[in-house]
C-alpha cells in the first residue's frame, strides 16, 4: 500500500518578527486537498506575512511549514512549480501583450493548461494582443487569475480574488473555483468580501494583530452572532413607531433609523415574536417585517469592531 500523500499545507507555530514587533505570532494552519481556507482580518493583521511565509516568499522567524510535504523556503523551486499565486497588486511589464505573458508563464511548467481556454473562460480572448497597460482594472485582475492557473496548481493562493470584477464575472469566477476545488485543488483565499468568503470557504481563520482570533466553519462564525438577527420595518410599518420603545423590547438589542425605515437587531425567534405582538397591537401586519439571519459580515463586525470596508482601509 502506497503512503498517503502529504497534506497541501501544514504549519505549526509560525511567527514573523520585525525587530521587536510580531507581524505573525504562533499561528497554525492546516489545509487538505479539496478544501478552501479563507483568511480574513483588517489590513495589518498579518494575513500577507503569513501567506507569503507559506508560499516561500518570506522567511519565518519561528515555526515549521510544509507545503505538499516540502519546506517552501528550502525547496522553493519545486514548491513554486506546484502552486499558483494570484496577487491583488501585480506589476507586469507595461509593454507586454496578454498573449506574450501567457506564453512566458506557460514556459515555466512541464504541462501547462492551454491558456487560450483560460482566456476564453475569463472573457479575455479579444485582449490576447492587447498591451497589459491598456487593460482595465477588472481585466488585469482576470489576467492575474489566468496566470495563476496556467501551471495546473495543486495549491492555489488568491488575494482579494474578485476586486474590480463586475457581478457576473465574480459569479463565474466563483463557479470556476468550485470546479477546481471539487477536482481536489487546495485553495487559500484572502478576502475582505464576506459574501465571497461565505460562498466559497469550508473553513475560515480570522487574524487580529498577528494572532488567530477565531477559526472554524462559516457556520461556527455565524453562530457567534446570536443577537445579530435583523428585522427591517419599511415605511408603512415604521411610521409613527418609537424606535426607543422598540429597542426596549427584551429580545431586541439595538436599532437604527435609515430614512423612513427601521432596522432592528436581536435574538431569534424571540425578537420576531415580540415585534409581531407590538405591531398587532398597532393594527399592523407583522408578516411584512423583513427578516435576515446573521451572516459572515455580521460575524466580522462582531469580532473586530470594524466593517469589512473599514478593515480594508485599516493601517
Amino acid at each position: 500500500m502506497s503512503a498517503p500523500s502529504p497534506p497541501p499545507i501544514r504549519a505549526r507555530g509560525v511567527s514573523v518578527r520585525y525587530g521587536d514587533v510580531y507581524g505573525v505570532r504562533d499561528v497554525d494552519v492546516d489545509l487538505g486537498f479539496g478544501e478552501i481556507l479563507g483568511i480574513i482580518g483588517p489590513n495589518g493583521a498579518g494575513k500577507t506575512s503569513l501567506i507569503e511565509c507559506i508560499e516561500g516568499l518570506r522567511k519565518r522567524s519561528a515555526g515549521e511549514i510544509s507545503v505538499l510535504g516540502l519546506d517552501p523556503v528550502r525547496s522553493r523551486t519545486e514548491v513554486a512549480s506546484r502552486i499558483g499565486v494570484q496577487l491583488q497588486d501585480t506589476s507586469y511589464p507595461s509593454r507586454s501583450r496578454v498573449g506574450e505573458l501567457c506564453t512566458l508563464f506557460s514556459s515555466f511548467y512541464d504541462s501547462p493548461v492551454p491558456f487560450d481556454a483560460l482566456l476564453s473562460e475569463f472573457g479575455l480572448s479579444d485582449q490576447r494582443k492587447s498591451y497589459v497597460d491598456r487593460l482595465s482594472g477588472g481585466q488585469r485582475q482576470k489576467l492575474s487569475i489566468v496566470l495563476a492557473l496556467i501551471g495546473r496548481p495543486e495549491v492555489l493562493f488568491l488575494d482579494e480574488l474578485t476586486t474590480g470584477l463586475d457581478p457576473a464575472a465574480r459569479r463565474s469566477t466563483w463557479d470556476l473555483l468550485r470546479t477546481l476545488n471539487e477536482a481536489g485543488t487546495a485553495i487559500v483565499l484572502s478576502s475582505h468580501y464576506m459574501d465571497e468568503v461565505e460562498a466559497l470557504c469550508d473553513r475560515v481563520m480570522l487574524l487580529l494583530d498577528g494572532t488567530v482570533r477565531e477559526s472554524g466553519t462559516v457556520g461556527h462564525f455565524v453562530d457567534l452572532c446570536s443577537e445579530h438577527h435583523h428585522y427591517t420595518l419599511d415605511e408603512d410599518l415604521a411610521e409613527g413607531l418609537d424606535l426607543d420603545a422598540l429597542v426596549q423590547l427584551e429580545p431586541i438589542v439595538s436599532g437604527e433609523r435609515h430614512g423612513r425605515r427601521m432596522v432592528l437587531r436581536g435574538s431569534h425567534p424571540a425578537g420576531s415574536e415580540a415585534l409581531a405582538a407590538l405591531l398587532q397591537s398597532h393594527g399592523r401586519d407583522p408578516t411584512l417585517v423583513r427578516y435576515r439571519p446573521p451572516n459572515m459580515e455580521d460575524a466580522f463586525i462582531h469580532l473586530t469592531g470594524l466593517s469589512p470596508e473599514e478593515a480594508a482601509d485599516a493601517g
